[in-house]
């Protein structure tokens, strides 16, 4: 039988402490973004400033790929470090107790970016990728935390619009992001005059000050965080503190103890098997494989397109001899910035719109093969229709009207599902984990799709890049990333719409062939009524 304080949980109505939740949880999410997606500006500022003087012409002005790299795939690899450990922190001692930890290391590594020791090239780089690295680990911690709070505190009905929402603020991050690059950019431009063969010095101040506003939104709802109480879920049954669990509730929920509280004691009920045990994966090794392995996929196309955008719209971009350094990271932010506004953000939204109705492995499947079709469209005749006569209008406006399309399908699809649908599958005590581990297969896909999409789509010796396969075969590989992303989803991946947590993890015990805790459900119910005695000993 349902423990009251959850079967309230799950049928509350929407309220003011949902939105703020949204809002809490999703600031986390709103810096991830704004962190991993200022770089690509702040790379063409350190290129004009740390690499002015190259005496090869073709490199002047241009970071070294093996340092972009470095910069883009530490962050990354933070990121990795930071879901596991964190997720399965969030399981072992409590969501809210590592919660304010996993915001703090994000406030104060943005601000050491800003204050990357001394000025000269190498000491800058290394530090800044030390602070990017610890960076990384505060953003991975977030993910498993935020999507984990946010399901154990929403109703079954709107639960998915809810995550999405808290997922959303990525949409902004990188919206604000590319805002705040072309206005910091724009003020010193107008109040340096630079010319374009000469950086000035307070040009370093510049990529500092985007790095660090950063630590802003984040340290704002640091104290909001602190003051979250522990999941229900959790406190119920993880910690199996029921009475404490239905107080919690009663402050943030408009319910009164007397309709959450139990009747009679519940008596300890201690798991049954541990994680990565041959009944864990047996029960839930599906479910683990389709989450991983769908988020590994999403993340290989999502982040090669969305880190280098200036290398795919480089024709967009003015030649880096005819502009200074403010100019040139000012023209690549406002790309990221059109792109925001006119798909990604869309493409959030429309999820959130409709999560709840169409459901997760619908919009999961239809984002993956639209994805698909256009980068395949895309790639298919890049160097005869895109790459060539970039002057005309119409050529122009078709090449942004595909790749638009690519990223709102990645968001009104698997870019967003994937962050939802492990934080449903799987029981409390392993939630917080398993959500961790899938999106840190993810964030292992985009490391490889980042940075072997960097020196993959070259088809000559460039800029320090060698010769490679070229943006004409990148593109169509990662158009068949995007398809086997609809096969995976289409045979691993379970519909976990209008139920709820509990639901689906009986429901996952069932289909493995474990009835005996839904007969143990269906006996307590029918008997109840007349025994209070098994309520006592079955409702646990």
């Amino acid at each position: 039988m349902a423990l009251k304080v959850l079967s309230a949980l799950d049928t509350a109505k929407t309220q003011y402490y949902h939105f703020k939740a949204i809002i809490i949880a999703g600031m986390g999410l709103f810096t991830d973004a704004y962190d991993l997606f200022c770089i690509p500006p702040i790379m063409k500022l350190i290129g004009r400033i740390y690499y002015e003087d190259e005496p090869n012409h073709e490199k002047q002005y241009e970071t070294p790929a093996f340092v972009v790299s470095l910069l883009v795939g530490l962050a990354l690899l933070g990121t990795v470090i930071g879901q596991l450990v964190f997720g399965r922190l969030g399981d072992q001692i409590g969501r809210r107790r590592v919660y304010g930890l996993s915001l703090m290391l994000m406030v104060l590594s943005s601000i050491g970016c800003g204050f990357s020791i001394c000025r000269t090239r190498n000491c800058v780089l290394v530090t800044l990728g030390f602070f990017r690295f610890m960076l990384g680990i505060g953003i991975g911690g977030d993910y498993p935390l935020s999507a984990t709070i946010m399901s154990e505190f929403a109703n079954k009905k709107t639960r998915g619009s809810f995550i999405a929402a808290v997922f959303s603020m990525q949409g902004f991050g990188i919206l604000v992001s590319s805002t705040v690059t072309m206005v910091v950019c724009s003020i010193f431009n107008a109040a340096s005059n630079a010319k374009k063969n000469h950086t000035p010095e307070e040009a370093d101040l510049v990529w500092r000050l985007i790095l660090m506003f950063g630590a802003i939104p984040a340290a704002m709802t640091y104290y909001w965080r602190m003051m979250m109480p522990e999941t229900a879920r959790y406190t119920a049954l993880v910690e199996q503190n029921v009475l404490q669990a239905a107080k919690d509730m009663e402050k943030v929920l408009d319910v009164s103890m007397s309709q959450i509280a139990e009747e009679y004691e519940i008596p300890p009920n201690p798991p049954s098997y541990p994680l990565f045990s041959k009944e864990f994966f047996r029960r839930h090794g599906r479910d683990l494989f389709s989450c991983a392995t769908t988020w590994f996929l999403v993340d290989v196309v999502f982040y090669s397109s969305n880190l280098f955008q200036s290398q795919i719209y480089k024709n967009y971009l003015s030649k880096k001899e005819e502009i200074n350094a403010y100019t040139e990271a000012f023209e690549v932010a406002r790309v990221q910035a059109i792109i925001a506004v006119c798909s990604t953000i869309p493409g959030y939204w429309a999820t959130v719109s409709c999560i709840d109705r169409i459901g997760r492995v619908k919009i999961q499947m239809m984002g993956f093969l639209f994805m698909g079709l256009g980068l395949l469209a895309i790639g298919i005749p890049y160097y005869s229709t895109w790459d060539e006569d970039m002057g005309n209008k119409g050529k122009k406006f078709g090449f942004m009207l595909l790749y638009g399309l690519t990223f709102f399908f990645a968001n009104f699809g698997p870019n967003t599902t994937t962050f939802i649908v492990p934080a449903e599958l799987f029981p409390a005590r392993f939630r917080s984990t398993c959500h961790g581990i899938s999106g840190a297969a993810g964030k292992v896909g985009a490391i490889i799709g980042s940075v072997g999409f960097l020196w993959a789509s070259h088809n000559k010796e460039e800029k320090g890049y060698p010769k490679a396969i070229g943006m004409q075969y990148s593109l169509v590989i990662l158009s068949g990333v995007c398809f086997m992303g609809v096969v995976v989803t289409y045979f691993f991946t379970r519909e976990t719409k209008g139920r709820s947590l509990e639901e689906n993890e009986i429901e996952n015990e069932n289909e493995d062939g474990s009835n005996d805790r839904v007969l143990l459900r269906c006996f307590t119910n029918c008997s109840v009524q007349s025994h209070p005695s098994i309520n006592e000993g079955a409702a646990a």
